[in-house]
């Protein structure tokens, strides 16, 4: 390949709108690839674009870095995702999307009412929580629907 097909960390940070420090994250998580001038800085295919598309779209509908990594894994070694490949890995995120969408449904129409924490503060948790029964499931917001009670750092 000719080194002007290359592109800089900054080209591909202003490209792509990633920081540099997320695109070198990606590269040691192997999710990117580059390779090194003689002065040992990196250089990406232009391919690399498409790639973090493909990681954004993913990261933006809540897939975790593990399943964008094994998503990446399927293709064939330094191909970029192609339309049919999003397709296909799209369709196995549907069920946990949809489970998402009810919960989170189930969120904004309880808002007004309740935040789903068990705490006995509202007249409305005297009939969803008498004697404080959500305590067994330990601390946080109990009736929640357990895709909304995970911490963010969870399935990241």
């Amino acid at each position: 390949m000719d080194a002007k097909d290359l592109l800089t960390i900054g080209e591909v940070a202003h490209r792509s709108g990633f920081p540099p420090s997320a695109l070198r994250f990606y590269e040691r998580e192997g999710l990117l690839h580059t390779t090194r001038t003689s002065g040992g800085q990196r250089r990406y295919e232009r391919s690399v674009l498409r790639r973090l598309a493909f990681i954004r779209a993913a990261r933006t509908i809540g897939v975790g870095l593990d399943e964008v990594r094994e998503g990446l894994e399927q293709l064939p070694e330094g191909r970029t995702p192609t339309k049919a490949d999003w397709s296909r890995l799209s369709r196995s995120w549907r069920g946990r999307l949809d489970e998402q969408i009810e919960a989170l449904v189930a969120l904004r129409d309880g808002l007004e009412s309740c935040i789903g924490c068990g705490c006995l503060s509202l007249k409305r948790c005297l009939l969803s929580n008498p004697g404080d029964r959500a305590s067994v499931n330990g601390a946080g917001a109990s009736f929640l629907p357990p895709l909304l009670r995970r911490t963010p750092a969870e399935g990241t």
